[in-house]
């Protein structure tokens, strides 16, 4: 299954990220739960967690986190629908 592209990503507070993909949808994300493990534990103090940049079509960090707009785009439907 091919996902849409994340066309924007904007900071909205915490662990949120408001995204919008090609497909029209858009929404908020929140990532407070996904952050355990070596490469995400950096994301948890908020200013670093601010500092993601969209990299083509994936939000990215400056440590090399990353998280994949399939995933993004799945977890915002998640949202969306509860």
């Amino acid at each position: 299954m091919k996902f849409p592209h994340i066309k924007e990503a904007e900071y909205l507070d915490g662990y949120r990220i408001w995204v919008k993909f090609s497909d029209g949808t858009e929404g908020e994300v929140d990532l407070v739960n996904e952050l355990s493990g070596t490469v995400f534990a950096p994301l948890r103090d908020i200013d670093f967690f601010k500092e993601f940049s969209l990299d083509g079509n994936t939000l990215t960090w400056p440590n090399g986190a990353d998280f994949a707009p399939d995933f993004i785009h799945s977890s915002l439907r998640q949202i969306k629908t509860v």
